[in-house]
């Protein structure tokens, strides 16, 4: 954990501050109505943080260990191959962004709220995919492993459908918006991970 902690301190701090504020609200319903994102509020001007602060914490706790599990398998590496105020920056900056699509869709339905960090962590996830595209994961319900980018690929078709289609009370908009801003951030920080992309596909498969 030290270790850890050492090499990849920006991560790390985030991980576990999302914890600890995710489990302090789940026992103190004050901190929902404050963190919340709430579109309608921050429309007009008002709220804007919870833009930030609705990342950091989750309806209960299966959202949480989701999140965090997905977070976990992936943040760390990120941050050693990225860089340190580079992770900060793309974790942060993909909240942000994650959410606007859901402010504007949202912003007259008073009774519309959205919370967790899904937007950012599928940034981290969708980042790590431009440095390590043919890396095997297993994801449910698919009984196999695939190669990430691949992964990828299915992800944005499900999530951009789902977000038009879908009732079930996730915002699919997050993930998707989430998604591409990981993949168009990691360019901007480090151009580089383009090449890296494309030779790892061109090794595998041309």
């Amino acid at each position: 954990m030290f270790e850890i902690l050492n090499t990849s301190p920006v991560s790390s701090i985030i991980f576990i501050f999302t914890i600890v504020t995710s489990v302090y609200a789940f026992y103190n319903e004050e901190t929902y109505g404050k963190f919340m994102l709430h579109p309608y509020s921050v429309a007009r001007g008002k709220n804007v943080y919870q833009l930030i602060t609705s990342g950091f914490i989750h309806k209960d706790w299966s959202h949480l260990i989701f999140n965090m599990l997905s977070y976990f398998f992936f943040a760390f590496d990120l941050e050693r191959q990225l860089g340190h105020w580079q992770f900060g920056l793309l974790y942060f900056l993909s909240l942000i962004i994650s959410d606007i699509p859901s402010v504007f869709k949202h912003r007259n339905n008073f009774n519309y709220n959205s919370l967790g960090a899904s937007g950012a962590v599928c940034a981290v996830l969708f980042s790590f995919i431009m440095f390590s595209p043919l890396t095997t994961l297993i994801i449910f319900p698919i009984p196999f492993p695939i190669p990430s980018v691949i992964y990828g690929f299915l992800f944005l078709i499900y999530t951009s459908y789902a977000g038009r289609k879908s009732n079930d009370g996730i915002n699919h908009d997050a993930h998707f918006y989430g998604a591409l801003a990981g993949v168009f951030i990691t360019i901007a920080l480090y151009p580089e991970a383009i090449k890296i992309f494309v030779a790892s596909i061109q090794a595998k498969w041309f």
